[in-house]
């Protein structure tokens, strides 16, 4: 039986369901919640703790900092102490758009996770973007590309589990992502 916590890893492109499928995965059971992550930059805040520079300068000088990335022209920080408290809380549900944040986090962050691809084709995302009034669409679709292009830059890397959004119900996805993970982490009910 593992002495490790258990988290989840959503990795996916933007408007794959990684939001969507976080909330059913807290509806199904309240342990589940968002990893918040540090924010440094500007835009939307929501499910993002915000943070200054300095604040990322002591992090890193702490060697506090698991994986940091840029993009749409903001840092994004999976940091230690977020993550202690978030493992605290119960079960963190990490979102991430590089395979090297997954693998920084599961070589830098002890926890069993399970990682989780989301995916949608590139026009879902377009029109999920565009649905929900995103300023960015172009940018967002740029980060697709990038995505795309990491998944084949990395056809060895496993998952756990691969969601494709336009046809499980956001539900379905979370009771699978449950029952893997209880079964990962040695239970025999959720």
């Amino acid at each position: 039986m593992s002495r490790k916590k258990p988290g989840v890893i959503l990795y996916g492109p933007p408007a794959a369901g990684k939001d969507t499928v976080t909330r059913a995965l807290a509806e199904l059971h309240r342990r589940y919640g968002q990893f918040a992550r540090l924010k440094i930059g500007s835009g939307r805040s929501v499910g993002y703790r915000m943070g200054t520079t300095a604040q990322l300068r002591k992090l890193k000088a702490a060697d506090d900092v698991v994986y940091a990335n840029l993009r749409y022209g903001n840092t994004y920080v999976l940091d230690r102490p977020g993550l202690d408290s978030a493992f605290a809380a119960g079960v963190p549900v990490v979102h991430l758009g590089q395979i090297d944040g997954i693998r920084a986090l599961v070589n830098g962050y002890a926890a069993d996770w399970l990682v989780v691809l989301l995916w949608c084709p590139r026009e879902v995302t377009a029109q999920r973007s565009a649905g929900r009034g995103d300023s960015d669409t172009a940018a967002r679709l740029a980060a697709w590309d990038a995505t795309r292009e990491d998944l084949d830059a990395h056809p060895d890397l496993a998952w756990d589990l691969t969601v494709d959004t336009t046809t499980a119900a956001p539900q379905d996805a979370a009771r699978l992502i449950d029952q893997l993970l209880m079964r990962q982490a040695g239970a025999t009910t959720a």
